[in-house]
This record gives C-alpha cells, structure tokens and sequence, in this order.
C-alpha cells in the first residue's frame, strides 16, 4: 500500500487511521531517513490507541511504554537508532515479553528486530523527490506474516 502525506497533520491522522488496524501483539517497523516522520506517525497511534503520555522521540532513553487509557493494548514505542546490532542488543528492552501483551512501534527496527515475529508491518516513510516544501512524503506500508495476510491496508489512504 502506498500513501502520499502532504503535512504533518497528514502523517499523525495516518497514525491514527493505522491505530485502527492495530492490536496487542502487533510489531510495526518504521524505516525512514531522518526527520522524515516516524515519530509523528507514532503519535498519531498513540492518538488512536488511546494511550497516557505525550508521544515524543525515545532517542535518548531508546524505549518509551504508554499505557492505554481505556482498556486497549499498551503502546512501547522504541528508538534503535543508536543500537547498531540485532536482536541481541534489542534483547535488553524485553520486547518479546511485551509483545503479547502490547503494540509494539520500533523506528529504525530494520534489521535488528525481524527475529521477534514472522507477523509485522513495515512502513518506510520517503521524502518526495523536487518537493519544496519539504513536507511532501511517500509511505509504503508492507505488511508481511499470516496475522496481514487478509488485512485490508486500503483503508489506510481514505
């Protein structure tokens, strides 16, 4: 599925429709350079999944858990980008005992988190290309394993 996001506003109301398809024991990847919108995609899941707590960058503290404010899975929205290795360095922040249990974001999460589930959406957010605004972005978002196989993404670009 491919989305085109002219603002900010754009990307967070995408998290939010996203929140939507979500469910404990959900693994979203967020790949993008910096800058391009991970974090504001997050917080419109968090918007959606009715979590407690400012959805921010967890680049410093590299993992941040909302909990839900109305019954719904926890968010744990995770940073790797300053863990250069896999899974092995992820096993530290107990992802796969929350996994269960919550909806699990990780920026930067390719390559260093695949081995916790076969079931996991990746979204790659890209800058457009010529785009003077600067605020242009093209989302591609995969999902891959037998929990997405019957998902119907579409929904997403309403």
């Amino acid at each position: 599925m491919q989305i085109t996001v002219n603002s900010p506003g754009q990307m967070q109301e995408l998290g939010r429709r996203l929140a939507k398809l979500l469910r404990a024991g959900d693994l979203v990847m967020l790949n993008g350079e910096l800058g391009a919108g991970k974090t504001t995609l997050t917080r419109g899941l968090g918007e959606g999944l009715g979590v407690r707590g400012a959805v921010t960058s967890p680049t410093f503290v590299i993992a941040r858990v909302h909990p839900s404010l109305g019954g719904g899975p926890p968010l744990v929205h995770v940073d790797a980008y300053r863990l250069g290795g896999g899974l092995d360095e992820m096993e530290d922040l107990d992802l796969d005992v929350s996994l269960s249990d919550s909806v699990i974001v990780v920026e930067w999460g390719e390559g260093k988190v695949e081995e916790l589930t076969d079931d996991r959406l990746h979204v790659v957010i890209h800058r457009a290309v010529g785009d003077t605004t600067d605020e242009v972005r093209h989302v591609t978002v995969t999902g891959l394993g037998q929990r997405w196989a019957a998902a119907d993404l579409t929904v997403l670009a309403a």
